[in-house]
């Protein structure tokens, strides 16, 4: 069985992709392993778009087949995208925020990473949030 720790780097990797194309290339390496994996792309200012951020992992998670309709598997992806939100929230707010959501699975172990740019215009600072759950 694989570890926490394989499924968190498989996050942060599918949240590093830079096109849709190596997205889609890694999941599938990916789902070889035993690890299911999503990416979705977000932004827009920061305080209005973290309802937008948990309801994109969540959906992208579905959509892929990461999780089922149960609030369990449900609630372990939002709780999971909520602790990586919190993780930048010092850095982000009342800034506009763009990037990409990495979502991981294997057995028990879900996984969400956040790769932020932060900023206006091309002044932009990079962060990375990570939250894990186990359901």
């Amino acid at each position: 069985m694989l570890s926490s720790r394989d499924v968190v780097e498989a996050a942060i990797r599918v949240a590093l992709t830079k096109t849709r194309e190596e997205e889609k290339e890694l999941c599938a390496r990916f789902r070889e392993e035993e690890i299911l994996a999503a990416g979705v792309d977000f932004g827009g200012d920061f305080i209005t778009s973290i309802t937008k951020i948990i309801e994109r992992a969540v959906v992208a998670a579905k959509r892929e087949g990461l999780i089922g309709e149960s609030h369990t598997e449900e609630g372990a992806v939002a709780g999971a995208a909520r602790e990586a939100v919190s993780q930048i929230m010092h850095k982000a707010i009342g800034l506009n925020v763009g990037g990409k959501i990495g979502i991981a699975r294997s057995g028990p172990h879900v996984s969400v990473c956040l790769f932020f740019g932060i900023g206006m215009l091309h002044l932009n600072e990079m962060s990375i949030g990570v939250g894990h759950r186990v359901i």
